[in-house]
């Protein structure tokens, strides 16, 4: 080492009790999704906390209509080559549609995702109905992040992507849903599409983490699909949405501009929440 060379040691990673200890400190949780090794490499440059491989991969990837035809076998390859690209974010990874209608197979599918997509997390969308499964997923000692809001997973049950909690009885249902699954054992929420108001009261009365796609400002932290954030999914950008490579010179500072933005709370702004 030249002499007056600081050493530059590497940030700790990201674990499930560290994203608790941000809530608690009121760090804003910076999150996006990447499905391969380049894109995670970009993400993991720019300090993000967390990264999803979603199953919006179907959509941004595969070109499909609905995320429901992703397969288990499909978001493992795609798991395993962003973890590839991951140091220190925490890697969180979506099981896909039907793949845990049961509990034996949720414990197999979600042990498959850590053991051979290299997850720290799981992710499952479900309400109250699904305490049970996160209960059981728990103790079987796998982290969870449950799923509330919009759940593309039921898009043909419920018409399309709509903001759901709206009205004051679903907006009670879904807080107690909320705090149902907590209780279960989840170790984090995403809410999806939400009015923000709704969003900020659960995410107080919660003791762990929430985060929020499309869901307001008062969210412990916010996650937006990197297709989206960067401006090039086809079609017009969703609403909750922001175009980060406007002023930007590459995507690497897009990303760590998302990254500033989200713990600056300058995002999402008010034109970005319902």
């Amino acid at each position: 080492m030249y002499a007056g060379e600081r050493e530059v040691r590497p940030q700790s990673p990201v674990t499930v009790s560290r994203l608790q200890r941000m809530k608690r400190d009121g760090e804003k949780i910076a999150a996006l999704t990447a499905y391969d090794y380049s894109f995670a490499s970009v993400l993991e440059s720019a300090g993000m906390d967390v990264i999803l491989v979603g199953d919006s991969l179907g959509m941004v990837m595969q070109g499909r209509e609905t995320t429901l035809p992703v397969t288990v076998d499909e978001i493992i390859y795609h798991s395993r080559c962003v973890a590839a690209g991951r140091q220190r974010a925490l890697l969180m990874v979506d099981m896909p549609f039907m793949s845990y209608a049961t509990l034996d197979q949720a414990l197999a599918n979600a042990a498959r995702l850590m053991k051979e997509g290299g997850a720290h997390m799981v992710k499952l969308e479900g309400a109250g109905e699904q305490a049970e499964l996160v209960s059981r997923l728990t103790l079987a000692g796998i982290p969870v992040c449950a799923h509330l809001g919009l759940q593309p997973q039921l898009v043909h049950k419920i018409g399309g992507y709509k903001v759901q909690g709206r009205e004051d009885a679903a907006a009670q249902v879904m807080f107690d849903d909320a705090r149902l699954l907590q209780d279960a054992g989840a170790d984090a929420l995403l809410l999806e599409c939400v009015p923000a108001a709704l969003a900020e009261r659960i995410s107080r009365a919660l003791r762990i983490p929430v985060i929020g796609i499309g869901a307001g400002p008062g969210c412990d932290g916010q996650i937006l699909v990197l297709q989206d954030m960067i401006g090039i999914t086809p079609g017009r950008t969703p609403k909750f949405s922001r175009d980060f490579m406007q002023g930007q010179g590459s995507v690497q500072d897009a990303v760590a501009a998302y990254v500033q933005a989200v713990k600056a709370v300058s995002f999402p702004a008010e034109e970005h929440c319902f």
